[in-house]
């Protein structure tokens, strides 16, 4: 049985396009996967969520990755969200804005 982490991008994106999976589905998957690899260093599970559940309903528009999911590097500022640049010094560092990638990233309208 295929599972999402096994579909590319693009059949992922394909997917949300047909109605077959959420982008709510496919961010809980990820999210799963990602507490057993330890793989972000501030989790935002509820974000990620309230973000997917933004992007209903898909658009007739949609690019072809719409509804996959993406991590944001903790190198990036997040409004908000704990960013620690890697380093201890910044460990209790949290930006009051989002940089270019992040606000680039996010869905509109």
């Amino acid at each position: 049985m295929t599972q999402l982490h096994d579909l590319t991008a693009l059949e992922q994106g394909d997917a949300v396009r047909r109605g077959e999976v959420s982008p709510r589905e496919l961010v809980a998957h990820y999210v799963g996967r990602a507490d057993d690899v330890g793989a972000f260093v501030t989790p935002t599970p509820e974000l990620a969520l309230a973000r997917a559940d933004e992007m209903l309903p898909v658009p007739d528009d949609a690019g072809p990755l719409y509804g996959v999911p993406t991590a944001i590097k903790d190198l990036n500022l997040t409004a908000g969200v704990r960013t620690t640049f890697g380093s201890a010094a910044f460990a209790d560092y949290v930006p009051e804005v989002s940089d270019a990638v992040v606000e680039c990233s996010r869905v509109s309208g």
